[in-house]
């Protein structure tokens, strides 16, 4: 007896007009050329997932930096005089304190200085 699979090739070509919904043109009609920008679509997803850890660690540089600035230090001697005094606070929290919470920020900016 013969095993017919055209029930798993018709789930498997919906699967992938599934997520080409949406696409222009015969990117979301035709199975072959929706699998071929389906699968591109996923590797830019998925470059994109790595891209945005670099992107968002560049932002947060970049509001330290500037609250640093305000307070009399560079971005590296505030982070150094942050390590020297023991404190260990990652970039996420000190970037929302520069943006959200100026004087705490100073507060964190004056025991770096004091450290050096």
């Amino acid at each position: 007896m013969r095993i017919k699979r055209g029930v798993n090739a018709v789930k498997k070509r919906r699967k992938i007009l599934k997520l080409s919904k949406g696409y222009f043109g015969n990117k979301s009609k035709s199975y072959r050329i929706a699998r071929e920008a389906v699968m591109k679509s996923l590797n830019y997803a998925y470059i994109g997932r790595k891209r945005r850890k670099r992107d968002m660690r560049q932002l947060w540089i970049a509001r330290i930096n500037a609250g640093a600035r305000v307070n009399g230090l560079s971005y590296s001697k505030l982070m150094h005089g942050l390590k020297v005094a023991g404190i260990e606070l990652n970039r996420k929290v000190l970037a929302d304190l520069a943006v959200s919470d100026a004087t705490a920020f100073a507060e964190l900016c004056s025991k770096a200085k004091a450290a050096l």
